[in-house]
């Protein structure tokens, strides 16, 4: 071998160094799901909490649906379950008690969150499903990161927040702030308060459905994709493809529907449950 040649070859070992070391940084952290998760171990926990009237329930999740349900009486219930996925037994049974879930609770604040794991996980996967059971007047604060969002019977204000993962609601009463990046945002209101309604994507659909009686004051817009307020009693004021404006018999609660790449459609409310289309394992 040539000195040309042999410094050739160490040069091209650095440089590809030098490009697998930032490599390396940038995958710190990541859950690497590699090969197939056949084998699976999984446990679950119910805690109960009190909560005081008007007190907030915080929910934070990172891979898993969460499931929140307005009930009456003064408690929290926190359903949990964990799911660790592996290429074999063995490897998801020794993963499943790394999954960590806090707990903070006190009688005006009952917050319950999944911790997210270090490292880079090759070969193996881990999941989080909550089931909340909560007063129905609370204030609910909810994020999540890959996960439906699913609210039902609620009449305090909301806060859902995930990113792959759509947002459902079903027979809503307060303040709505529901938003996710790819995923629907589908949301059924019982009554509309003075709380604003602000429901918003960026690849997917948003659909709110109201009592026909409901005063607001609504903007849509969109930007690929259509617009549809028909079927409501509606002042229009400004109307084009992407950008609805008007106000539902004579104004009153803002109402604000955005989605970049997908329709927005305001409708009479129905009885029907709101379709749930992401798929759950």
């Amino acid at each position: 071998m040539t000195w040309h040649s042999h410094r050739s070859r160490i040069f091209g070992a650095v440089r590809a160094g030098v490009i697998a070391i930032p490599l390396a940084f940038a995958l710190a952290g990541c859950d690497m799901s590699l090969g197939n998760l056949s084998e699976r171990a999984t446990d679950e926990w119910t805690h109960t909490y009190p909560l005081k009237a008007g007190g907030e329930v915080h929910i934070a999740n990172t891979n898993g649906r969460v499931d929140i349900e307005g009930v009456d009486g003064a408690t929290v219930e926190v359903r949990a379950e964990r799911i660790a996925k592996g290429s074999t037994e063995a490897a998801a049974k020794e993963l499943l008690p790394r999954i960590v879930i806090k707990e903070d609770a006190t009688p005006d604040r009952v917050s319950v969150e999944t911790e997210k794991l270090g490292g880079i996980m090759i070969g193996a996967s881990t999941e989080v499903r909550f089931h909340v059971k909560a007063p129905r007047n609370a204030v609910y604060t909810i994020t999540n990161t890959n996960g439906l969002i699913s609210l039902k019977d609620i009449t305090g204000k909301v806060s859902a927040h995930t990113t792959n993962g759509g947002v459902r609601g079903t027979a809503l009463g307060g303040g709505v702030d529901a938003r996710t990046t790819n995923g629907g945002v589908t949301i059924d209101m019982a009554s509309v308060g003075s709380d604003k309604i602000y429901l918003s994507t960026v690849n997917g659909g948003v659909t709110l459905g109201v009592p026909e009686t409901a005063k607001a004051d609504v903007l849509a817009t969109c930007t690929n994709g259509g617009i549809n307020v028909s079927g409501l009693k509606m002042e229009v004021s400004e109307q084009s493809r992407r950008r609805v404006e008007g106000k539902m018999n004579g104004g009153g609660t803002s109402i604000e529907l955005s989605t970049v790449n997908g329709g927005v459609r305001l409708r009479p409310r129905s009885t029907a449950t709101p379709k749930d289309t992401d798929h759950e394992p």
